[in-house]
């Protein structure tokens, strides 16, 4: 089994020297600096290599199932669905009044 490392220099050389975020004229950009992207590209990239990408090999294997209108995923895809939401990932980029992390949805797609 291969283990997944997530390309962070690249996210980050792309986000801070091609494209600036920081310098561009969005609402929440100016507050994407490296002292705020780092931790949480590193936060995501662990989720993404210790928690998501072992379950490809099993996901691939069982896929889900349809029994009596309930859809039944593979071990292991309930527990990462919970660490993903735990760790707030869902809603990252929605408005802290309604439980998110106001960050730019930017941010949501990398």
């Amino acid at each position: 089994m291969t283990h997944y490392v997530p390309p962070l220099a690249d996210i980050a050389f792309l986000l801070h020297e091609v494209f600036r975020v920081e310098t561009l004229s969005i609402p929440g950009y100016d507050e994407l600096t490296p002292d705020v992207t780092g931790p949480v590209l590193a936060a995501a990239s662990e989720l993404a290599s210790e928690v998501l990408a072992p379950l490809n090999t099993i996901g691939d294997r069982e896929g889900c199932r349809l029994e009596n209108g309930i859809v039944l995923t593979p071990p292991g895809f309930r527990e990462a669905y919970a660490r993903v939401a735990e760790g707030g990932w869902i809603g990252i980029d929605l408005d802290p009044a309604y439980g998110g992390q106001g960050m730019p949805h930017l941010m949501n797609t990398l």
